[in-house]
């Protein structure tokens, strides 16, 4: 496994992240993994945009989980309403969105999802 990127960078993406060093680069470990498992045998895609998917994937991983960010609050009664929504996979998350606009090959989007297969039948008669 080869660690592309570091804490500090995912977090220079992410607003007010103040999650330790440690559980940042446990969150990296689980990307890199994922980073190499996708990508294993492209060819298409380079060192530098490799490490900015695992940043991003990284930064998708902690605010899905960790560090979920507020779409609303309220201070009488505390009430917060966190931004993204469950099933959605890296649509859910503005770093999960920007992981699959640097994947020019489409196979993080994929990941996953079974392939579908279509069978003709010639006549029914």
């Amino acid at each position: 496994m080869s660690i592309r990127t570091t804490a500090a960078e995912v977090k220079e993406i992410m607003e007010n992240c103040t999650t330790s060093d440690a559980i940042v680069g446990s969150l990296i470990i689980a990307a890199s993994a994922v980073v190499d498992q996708v990508y294993s045998t492209d060819t298409e895609i380079g060192s530098t945009l490799l490490a900015e998917i695992e940043r991003w994937l990284t930064a998708h991983m902690l605010a899905s989980s960790l560090n979920r960010t507020g779409s609303n609050e309220k201070v009488g009664d505390a009430s917060i309403t966190y931004t993204g929504k469950w099933g959605l996979g890296l649509d859910s998350t503005p770093y999960g969105q920007m992981v699959k606009q640097l994947d020019t090959t489409g196979k993080i989007a994929k990941m996953g999802k079974a392939a579908a297969s279509m069978y003709a039948v010639k006549n029914f008669d």
